[in-house]
């Protein structure tokens, strides 16, 4: 089997600079040394959930009064559940999974839609709108498809806990601890599915490292899925 998609092999164009460049500014009036994400998009993804299906903590978050570094933040975990969703999505579509891997892609398909109608329902106006997603392929092979999703699964991870020291307001960093503890699910579950409990090990060390939002900023857009 081919070694995984890394994060070094995501930024070739480094055409996300500029972007992450402006979100860093834009954080720091706020007193956070990181911020927001993605303000370019296409069409919107995603309905929206009924606020009693929302975690408790993201409804305490719900109806406005969030600081502006936490709504960037919360745009910028909205715009990897985008990501996330539409790759799970695009898999099942094209109908080249089966057996456990097919029962992964659903499952976890329903959760980022899920995460992305939640974040989008305590955003409201302020939600980013999703960018537009080609998977170069990735999603028409079962092998790829894993090892990709391995990939974006321990990015999401790293992301949120990367994320969790700027958050200022105790409903979203509560959230965000809810959908981080089910991406770390996520992230074993691909993993032990790829390496049959073998090797990559579902719990490769025993702490898990953060990762800033620039690096993932350029990590998404290197790998020419957004549009």
């Amino acid at each position: 089997m081919e070694d995984p998609v890394t994060m070094h092999e995501f930024d070739r164009d480094g055409a996300i600079a500029e972007l992450g460049h402006d979100a860093d500014e834009a954080v720091r009036s706020d007193g956070h040394s990181r911020a927001s994400f993605l303000m370019r998009g296409g069409a919107l993804v995603g309905g929206g959930l009924a606020l009693g299906t929302i975690p408790v903590a993201l409804a305490g978050a719900a109806g406005g009064g969030l600081s502006k570094g936490d709504v960037s933040i919360l745009n910028y975990a909205l715009t990897l559940e985008y990501l996330e969703t539409a790759f799970y999505a695009d898999a099942l579509r094209r109908g080249r999974l089966s057996g456990n891997a097919a029962a992964f892609a659903k499952l976890v398909h329903t959760h980022e839609a899920d995460h992305v109608a939640a974040l989008k329902r305590v955003l409201g106006s302020k939600a980013v709108k999703s960018p537009s997603f080609d998977f170069r392929g990735t999603t028409a092979d079962q092998t790829m498809f894993l090892r990709t999703s391995m990939t974006l699964e321990d990015t999401g991870v790293s992301a949120y806990q990367g994320q969790a020291p700027n958050i200022q307001a105790a409903a979203v960093l509560s959230a965000a601890g809810a959908i981080l503890a089910v991406e770390s699910r996520h992230a074993a579950w691909v993993r032990y599915l790829i390496g049959k409990g073998g090797s990559p090990s579902p719990a490769p060390s025993a702490f898990s490292s953060p990762l800033s939002m620039s690096a993932v900023l350029s990590a998404v857009r290197g790998t020419g899925f957004i549009k």
